[in-house]
């Protein structure tokens, strides 16, 4: 018998939904940084992304409580749709846009745990993040969005276009141009990676 840490994600909602809590703590384990890191990308709010993560979390576990889970082996795009509509929602019920924050204290970067390394590697690390997060920033919402969703929480392109309302080709498109507008950014602006 398998290890609940070696468990399929269907095993262990189908084993948190028999009592066992351990499973779930295994299963927010495997995707609290993906599903945080793209809610935090989404809202640029450290402390507004720590409460809709919770918020996915507390909707993902009645969900399962309730045995109202359906998504058969895609457990990650479902949740990651719960916390994209919960994002899409804070921002309708603010109704504004989201902001972009370029203070220093708003890393996006800091929810990685890097390795111990030396002190002059990580000051170039850091700012070659800030580089990247500030281009990302100036690209238009849908294109950042896909980018976001594709390598920060890795994402199909079809999970990308589900969670993001259009087509395949549309989710392409929109990071084909984003990535586009990053190189012309990288191109103009003289930046070294």
């Amino acid at each position: 018998m398998k290890t609940l840490t070696q468990a399929s994600d269907n095993q262990l909602v189908r084993s948190f939904q028999d009592g066992n809590n351990q499973s779930l703590e295994i299963l927010v384990g495997r995707y609290k940084d993906k599903i945080f890191s793209s809610i935090l990308f989404l809202v640029k709010d450290k402390y507004l992304a720590e409460d809709l993560f919770q918020d996915a979390f507390i909707k993902i576990i009645d969900t399962i409580r309730n045995n109202r889970y359906t998504e058969e082996g895609k457990f990650l795009p479902w949740a990651m749709r719960i916390a994209h509509n919960l994002c899409v929602d804070h921002f309708r019920r603010v109704k504004r846009g989201p902001v972009v924050k370029t203070s220093d204290n708003d890393d996006f970067f800091e929810v990685f745990n890097f390795a111990e390394e030396a002190a002059d590697k990580k000051i170039m690390q850091a700012q070659t993040h800030d580089r990247v997060r500030q281009m990302l920033e100036s690209l238009p919402e849908e294109q950042r969005e896909v980018i976001v969703l594709r390598h920060f929480a890795d994402l199909s392109f079809k999970e990308i276009s589900i969670m993001t309302d259009c087509s395949i080709n549309t989710a392409l498109g929109r990071m084909r141009y984003g990535l586009i507008n990053m190189r012309k950014m990288l191109t103009e602006k003289q930046i070294a990676l």
